[in-house]
């Protein structure tokens, strides 16, 4: 049986993109710490509370560690050229995020590749254009009005594709044919 790392890497992904810009570089962590071993190459104790594992991480260290692992996948080794992909991955994400979508509802998707659940993809506020839609249907508004609101909720979801759309071309830009393929693997990239 085949079996696929997509969902694990989404979650991932998701902690990443709702981390957002803290500002913190791979950089800043303590030896090791990025990829999960301790200073003498041990692999630490995952998930559970330990050094290392995610109950007991923060933010920053949970994105400093997803950051590391996206310049692992794309082969980066120069920290030149990874300040200027990772500024690059991070627009993606930060656009991706903008996405929003379905306030949760059934259908909306999260993760690489896809719209988000409206609330920022994983856990932010939704746009007002999803809120006022909801509100509309909830409500029981008329259907010249669900109508009005649709139009400007997609009118709206149109622009943050288009910003996406621009953020990943600029991310590519700065690719290797590999690193490119990498990034469309993961998610970043169509």
């Amino acid at each position: 049986m085949k079996t696929s790392s997509r969902p694990l890497f989404a979650a991932g992904l998701a902690a990443f993109l709702s981390l957002g810009a803290l500002g913190l570089s791979a950089q800043d962590t303590a030896p090791g710490a990025a990829n999960g071993t301790d200073p003498g190459g041990n692999r630490r104790n995952r998930g559970q509370g330990g050094p290392g594992g995610g109950a007991n991480m923060t933010p920053e260290q949970m994105r400093a560690r997803m950051l590391e692992r996206v310049r692992e996948q794309f082969g980066v080794k120069d920290d030149a050229e990874w300040k200027i992909i990772s500024e690059r991955v991070e627009k993606v994400g930060a656009a991706r995020r903008e996405m929003g979508g379905g306030m949760g509802m059934p259908g909306g998707r999260g993760g690489p590749g896809g719209a988000g659940g409206g609330r920022g993809g994983f856990g932010g506020e939704p746009s007002a254009e999803a809120t006022a839609l909801k509100s509309a249907i909830d409500n029981n508004a008329s259907a010249d009005d669900i109508k009005a609101k649709l139009a400007a909720y997609r009118g709206a979801q149109k622009e943050k594709e288009a910003k996406l759309a621009k953020a990943q071309d600029e991310l590519r830009q700065v690719l290797s044919a590999k690193q490119e393929a990498a990034a469309v693997l993961a998610g970043y990239l169509k």
